[in-house]
């Protein structure tokens, strides 16, 4: 996933992407409709639960008009490019605790960037990273709104990092930001170098899996 993430044509009915002259039509969101509300979990984030996985509720935009925007952190060294566009990453076999991460792309007005492509890549549930292939790697594309959502798992930790999520996020025809997501109360946080507490999901037991969230803002207006 680099720069030539670009949206093609003003008409197009889903966000599209080229990729070395193909044109691939975006993944829609489509959010289900039964929702029990995590009051007590995630109060002040108003996330609901839906099917054990959250669901956002009108959230309040992390978001204040001309604020900064998210932090840039270092892509780490195995990103991949072309990562498969899907929502879900979660492998068969896997046995990890499973995440939903939602969250929404805002401009600094805190307006929602529709059609931004997410790409999403972590370490599996023994702290490798797949680079022979594409396990736990995807992206996908916001909605009108500029909602995502990406079903995985925990990632396990590796010597020297904290528990993370790597992240790139474009909007159609802007520069990429390139950042990592963290989780709270992770001991790990104080150790290490690269965390940033501007960078912590907020999270919320799901039954057996979490819901996590987490809003962009992009540097644009």
């Amino acid at each position: 996933m680099t720069a030539d993430a670009v949206v093609i044509g003003a008409d197009a009915p889903l966000p599209v992407r080229l990729r070395q002259g193909h044109v691939e039509a975006a993944m829609p969101f489509h959010p289900t409709r039964r929702r029990l509300l995590a009051a007590s979990a995630l109060g002040a984030a108003h996330l609901v639960l839906d099917d054990a996985f959250a669901q956002p509720l009108a959230p309040t935009p992390q978001c204040h008009d001309g604020g900064a925007p998210t932090i840039r952190e270092t892509e780490g060294p195995y990103f991949k490019p072309s990562s498969p566009q899907r929502a879900d990453l979660v492998e068969p076999e896997g046995k990890a605790r499973l995440v939903e991460l939602s969250g929404q792309v805002f401009t600094r007005s805190c307006r929602p960037v529709g059609q931004a492509l997410v790409d999403l890549w972590h370490a599996d549930e023994h702290g490798q990273y797949d680079n022979a292939g594409f396990r736990y790697r995807g992206h996908s594309f916001t909605d009108e709104e500029g909602r995502y959502r990406f079903r995985t798992i925990l990632p396990a930790l590796y010597t020297g990092r904290t528990r993370h999520y790597h992240v790139k996020v474009q909007a159609p025809r802007q520069s990429l930001l390139t950042t990592q997501l963290y989780f709270p109360d992770e001991p790990m946080n104080r150790r290490d170098g690269l965390f940033r507490r501007e960078l912590l999901m907020r999270m919320a037991e799901a039954g057996d899996a979490l819901a996590g969230w987490f809003d962009f803002v992009l540097d644009m207006r």
